[in-house]
């Protein structure tokens, strides 16, 4: 018969189960009650189960750690006790001898109480889990010795007196076994030799940090479990060869940041300098709970860019207070970054984060840029209005500041000189003209094409007003956020998945 054990607060299940001459079949319903009571998860194997699993390879069998329990007749004034027994075992046991010649099979289960924290800054987590070790030791096997109990709980000060396969976390950064308020060790040996061994430890390993996607990450942390001492030849380390040979004893595991979303188990050959050995490797995936950032992050920057907007609405003469909105936008999107990257690691690629906020800064520079085009565009037009009429005026002040006669006598002397100007001024064009044609023709057409360019700029230039770039940019700036929206959140967020 062969138990499955559950957690539970007492695994010494028949500790007081004694089997009469004349009345076994009693004391085997009495043994069920006695399991049912204690919660324990009763698994009953057929003596035709075969002795030999087959796990892994196929063609690789392994001797399975099955507590065997066989119902023989015990007398109760003649059965060995406890302490009997393994003071028998232990004086003729050799601790540094392995069980086996041909190596022995270690069988691990691993059960994750409780994950206590992800820790971005230090690349690493903590837990706590029970960890289940079982193999075969047959100088420990007892069953001829007509035992009282058919199994001992013994403490862990037997364990150091045992053959043990020296199990560790190879890639841990600490590991310890509970004291709360003893060592928080199990150990269980059967008739058969079985060895099991149970800890309850605090593990703290390293994860693989990748903030590329930081808000909406995924983190890994692994733990890997193999014999320090002996290599595969000496003891070959597996999963118990059950579905789950790692269980959470929780629903589900929440952390403040973080959400434990997957986990599995995988086993590898790990070649070293004295050998190869197995590793058993677990694999935790954390994925990130982002709702706090989307309001303590995501949202404040939304509305820094929508009040640098509003600049866009106000008259092109305030220019101070548009100045003011813009200067003050970027104050608070540039602290509020700082804000939000002083609790992660620096590292030296760009996070999605990263991404969202450097935009955000474009966009309220580019606020500032057009503001500055508007104040230049608005300065110069002022400019222009005030010297137009002051041209008008020097023009009229030197036409009839020089005539000094009659009106009549005045108008035929503008007319006359007005004639003479141009017609010297014809005579010069042509001299000029003559003498540039005859130096170079190609640069003269050359100038003459940057002198339409010039001017065909002026023309266009002066058909964009402060107004008319206000208008564009209340349209713009929304339309161009919004395409940036669409595709950051649908590129990152399938990232996630």
């Amino acid at each position: 018969m062969y138990w499955q054990l559950t957690l539970c607060d007492n695994l010494n299940f028949n500790d007081e189960k004694r089997y009469d001459k004349d009345d076994d079949k009693n004391d085997m319903i009495n043994l069920q009650n006695g399991l049912e009571d204690l919660e324990l998860k009763q698994t009953i194997v057929k003596n035709d189960v075969p002795e030999l699993l087959e796990i892994i390879d196929d063609s690789v069998t392994v001797e399975s750690p099955i507590v065997d329990i066989e119902y023989n007749e015990i007398d109760d004034h003649s059965c060995m006790s406890d302490k009997k027994i393994i003071e028998i075992l232990l004086k003729r046991y050799k601790t540094h001898k392995t069980p086996s010649e041909e190596g022995v099979t270690v069988w691990i289960e691993v059960w994750v109480q409780e994950v206590n924290s992800v820790n971005e800054m230090t690349s690493d987590f903590d837990m706590d889990i029970y960890v289940t070790e079982l193999w075969i030791d047959k100088a420990l096997r007892y069953d001829d010795m007509n035992p009282c109990k058919y199994n001992l709980s013994l403490s862990n000060e037997i364990l150091d007196q045992i053959w043990k396969p020296n199990t560790v976390f190879i890639n841990s950064k600490s590991a310890n076994i509970h004291r709360s308020p003893f060592t928080n060790l199990f150990l269980m040996i059967y008739p058969n030799g079985t060895v099991w061994a149970n800890y309850r430890v605090q593990v703290k390993g390293p994860c693989q940090m990748d903030f590329t996607s930081f808000p909406m990450d995924e983190q890994t942390c692994l733990l890997t479990f193999e014999s320090f001492s002996y290599n595969n030849q000496e003891v070959d380390m597996r999963w118990i060869n059950t579905k789950e040979p790692l269980i959470l004893l929780k629903d589900e595991i929440l952390l403040p940041d973080f959400v434990l979303s997957n986990y599995n188990t995988s086993i590898a050959l790990v070649s070293y300098p004295a050998g190869i050995w197995n590793e058993l490797t677990m694999t935790f995936t954390f994925t990130r709970r982002y709702g706090w950032y989307i309001f303590q992050a995501y949202v404040p920057t939304y509305l820094t860019i929508f009040i640098s907007w509003i600049s866009f609405c106000l008259s092109v003469k305030m220019i101070p207070a548009r100045t003011m909105l813009g200067v003050n936008s970027l104050l608070a999107l540039t602290f509020h970054f700082g804000n939000i990257m002083r609790n992660l690691p620096r590292v030296s690629y760009v996070k999605a984060f990263d991404v969202w906020m450097l935009s955000c800064l474009s966009f309220v520079f580019c606020s500032l840029l057009e503001l500055a085009i508007i104040g230049s565009i608005n300065a110069r037009s002022e400019i222009t209005t005030v010297k137009k009429p002051l041209k008008k005026r020097y023009r009229s002040s030197s036409i009839h500041g020089s005539c000094k006669h009659s009106p009549i006598t005045c108008h035929k002397e503008i007319e006359n000189n007005i004639t003479i100007r141009s017609i010297s001024a014809i005579r010069s064009n042509q001299k000029e003209e003559t003498l540039l044609l005859d130096s170079n023709d190609i640069r003269t057409s050359r100038n003459e094409q940057l002198r339409k360019v010039h001017l065909s700029f002026r023309k266009y230039a002066s058909s964009w007003t402060a107004d008319r770039i206000d208008r564009i940019s209340i349209i713009l700036f929304p339309s161009l956020f919004t395409i940036f929206n669409i595709v950051y959140w649908s590129y990152y967020l399938s990232r996630s998945r």
